[in-house]
């Protein structure tokens, strides 16, 4: 198996939903929600892609990082390289359904691990989703991040607790859906998220939380604030607004705003290892990685996760040999040249 025997069986199981373009860039499926495109115009996806597109490597190649170390750590777990798998949920209604979403999930989480790194579980409209999600994690002892929409605070709180239960990694909520459409549609009530709640459910528990959907250094500064131990800069993939800025846009002014207080993780556009480094470049710890996944699944199950993941490692290890960085921690501006 390979990345286009991937992609070819892929592109079969999800006809009408994605055509597995030869660049994953959201022109193809422009305002297909549900479905895998952007909102409305998919201004929004395809200007994730597009600003990470600006962003150029420096090539170096006298210098003595002939080894470099991928190792992340992502609170008390060590993971091989910084790369998580993204929350994604509604393989019926986003995916065509030729995968289960116990199979998709169980693709993710477990193609994940044997890549080295970990997977965090969805939340739906669909209540069964979530405890499918918190199902299979538990199988693999609570190895992954259940994420969490943000529903009224009871529910949240007490989607929390299930996931207590399985004594995962962290837990967190997206708050970026606050206004999916596919949620909305379900009869789901979803919305924003005051101060004083966001400090309800953070202190609801004693797992490191993580807020999913900053794209503000003010939201970033009032993440921090709550107690959130992580976020996420996210625009949801451009599924939730149009015409936002792009997250490599973004980053930049968020490390700036809260380094050193909190991590930062980033999704958005990222399709590649080099991509990864990019963002590393502009200041994230971490990404996740949310689409490419979804066609691994799809054209591989495990396997075909596993082969996305760990080609995007070897890709990121490459591009760390001929940039000279020897660590993450090597990994910045000074590495990159910005064209906007």
């Amino acid at each position: 198996m390979d990345l286009k025997e991937v992609q070819s069986v892929a592109r079969e199981k999800m006809k009408g939903y994605c055509r597995v373009c030869p660049v994953c860039n959201g022109v193809a499926c422009a305002g297909e929600v549900p479905g895998m495109g952007g909102s409305l115009t998919g201004s929004s996806f395809k200007i994730n892609v597009e600003d990470l597109n600006k962003v150029k490597l420096k090539l170096k190649t006298i210098h003595d990082a002939k080894n470099p170390n991928l190792n992340f750590k992502f609170f008390d777990t060590n993971l091989d390289f910084p790369v998580i798998t993204a929350p994604i949920t509604g393989s019926v209604f986003n995916m065509g359904g030729a995968l289960t979403e116990r199979e998709y999930v169980d693709s993710a989480v477990n193609g994940s691990i044997s890549s080295g790194t970990i997977a965090m579980i969805g939340d739906s409209a669909d209540l069964t989703m979530y405890e499918e999600g918190i199902n299979i994690l538990k199988e693999v002892n609570g190895k992954g991040v259940p994420i969490i929409k943000p529903r009224e605070n009871p529910s949240v709180i007490q989607n929390v607790k299930k996931a207590e239960k399985i004594n995962p990694i962290a837990v967190g909520m997206d708050i970026d859906g606050a206004g999916l459409v596919t949620m909305a549609l379900k009869g789901q009530p979803v919305g924003p998220k005051t101060i004083e709640e966001l400090k309800e459910i953070v202190s609801s528990t004693n797992l490191p939380f993580i807020l999913k959907g900053i794209m503000t250094p003010e939201e970033a500064k009032l993440a921090v604030e709550i107690g959130a131990k992580a976020i996420v800069v996210s625009n949801h993939g451009g599924r939730i607004l149009d015409h936002t800025q792009s997250t490599a846009r973004v980053l930049p002014e968020i490390k700036e705003a809260v380094d050193g207080q909190i991590m930062i993780l980033v999704d958005g556009g990222i399709r590649s290892g080099v991509d990864v480094f990019k963002m590393l470049a502009l200041g994230a710890d971490g990404v996740l990685i949310g689409r490419p996944i979804v066609i691994g699944a799809f054209g591989g199950y495990k396997e075909g996760v596993s082969l996305v993941l760990n080609n995007m490692k070897n890709e990121l290890y490459q591009a760390m040999i001929l940039t000279g960085c020897k660590d993450l921690a090597s990994i910045d501006r000074s590495k990159i040249s910005v064209e906007w």
